[in-house]
């Protein structure tokens, strides 16, 4: 089981998706985003999440990220924060408030 201690070790923050662009080099169908974390600055993801959502309904969308885990090569993409989703029949869902908050916003 996960402690308390272990669940503050991560670092789960708001974020705006600025742009999603194609991942052909990915092995399977993802999306390369960059989003914006407000004061902890612009950050890059590969997130599968072509199933559900289009580029166009990302643009702008806020999203839940893990921020502090080490960044992860992806082909020649360097993947640095994990775009939060529940895994449903026909592809992920991604988490997000629902209400606006500002970019940088903790999760609690």
């Amino acid at each position: 089981m996960a402690t308390w201690e272990d669940f503050q070790k991560l670092d789960i923050r708001v974020g705006r998706v600025l742009e999603a662009q194609d991942f052909p080099e990915a092995r399977k169908p993802a999306y390369r985003l960059v989003i914006d974390f407000g004061p902890l600055g612009v950050k890059k993801s590969s997130a599968q999440i072509t199933d559900r959502y289009s580029k166009e309904d990302l643009v702008g969308r806020l999203v839940a990220a893990v921020v502090n885990f080490p960044p992860k090569q992806i082909g020649p993409f360097v993947s640095e924060v994990l775009v939060l989703g529940a895994m449903a029949e026909g592809g992920v869902v991604l988490l997000a408030p629902d209400e606006a908050v500002e970019p940088g916003t903790p999760i609690a």
